[in-house]
């Protein structure tokens, strides 16, 4: 039986604070993780002029049962999508863009090329601007990770969702092989900083968490997000649990303990949201916050 909606979950979604984030990449014919993924933070993020961007498509080619995506057989990369994601950035004045993408097994890179792609378009387009990639696991091919790696993002992004008991939620991902796309990052290049998230409610125990946290940090992660499995939909995994908001602090301070260099962990956290809070800003324009 899923478990009754808490109090301090009852954000709702003000469609009138989007239009003007809307008006901006209207035309550009991108896609958005935050419609795609149905995440509760658009109205806020769109208020405040920042979207995610997704390449590659919008049909993924895995079917994670907790999330929104569409799931099938994509249609061919569209080529022009590194020079459009550059406009949208342009047009919102980002000065921390983050990328992501569906998974795309079909590819032999999965994608790799693209990333690359779009983020030497920012480099062009903003080049004081920091580039956040969020990528697939490109099943754990070095060679499209250096790909992706060698564009030189300021941050690498894989999300490992969930413990490995609930990874057959995940058909076609391997939790051994999340961690080691992260551990491949910091040992062709140490200086990118890495960062994963985890969504909590999804069936998983305490010790299990601290056991993901401990396991993503050996692998080299350096930034973590940990927020509130939040069901986008009927046809998706139902919400085993309700995390407290004091229990995130709990895993935040737990997460720091360990070494992570910084820790977003509360109920709507998500893995870009704040995502220019991460890294600490420094003397040059590139490093400024959103």
């Amino acid at each position: 039986m899923t478990p009754r909606r808490p109090f301090w979950l009852n954000r709702k979604i003000d469609f009138r604070r989007m239009h003007s984030t809307e008006d901006c990449l209207s035309g550009l014919g991108i896609h958005t993780v935050c419609h795609q993924a149905r995440c509760p933070n658009i109205a806020e993020c769109f208020q405040n002029r920042t979207a995610t961007f997704i390449i590659l498509g919008d049909t993924c080619t895995r079917g994670c049962a907790f999330c929104a995506v569409s799931k099938g057989t994509p249609m061919p990369p569209d080529p022009n999508e590194p020079r459009a994601v550059a406009e949208a950035a342009s047009r919102l004045g980002l000065r921390h863009v983050v990328v992501t993408s569906v998974t795309r097994d079909d590819l032999p890179d999965g994608g790799a090329a693209y990333f690359a792609a779009t983020i030497n378009r920012l480099r062009f387009a903003l080049p004081d601007a920091r580039v956040e990639v969020l990528v697939p696991d490109f099943l754990g091919k070095e060679e499209s990770i250096r790909t992706v790696i060698e564009a030189e993002p300021d941050i690498f992004a894989h999300n490992i969702e969930t413990v490995p008991a609930i990874y057959r939620t995940r058909p076609g991902s391997d939790y051994y092989r999340s961690l080691a796309v992260l551990a491949t990052v910091k040992r062709i290049n140490p200086s990118i900083k890495t960062k994963s998230a985890i969504l909590l409610g999804m069936g998983e125990t305490d010790e299990e968490v601290k056991r993901t946290l401990h396991d993503l940090r050996t692998a080299g992660c350096d930034l973590l997000a940990i927020g509130q499995y939040l069901r986008p939909g009927a046809a998706n995994l139902p919400v085993a649990r309700y995390v407290a908001p004091e229990h995130f602090e709990h895993w935040r301070e737990t997460a720091i303990g360990m070494g992570y260099l910084h820790v977003e962990s509360g109920p709507y956290v998500r893995s870009s949201y704040h995502a220019a809070d991460y890294l600490p800003p420094d003397d040059g324009a590139r490093n400024e916050a959103m």
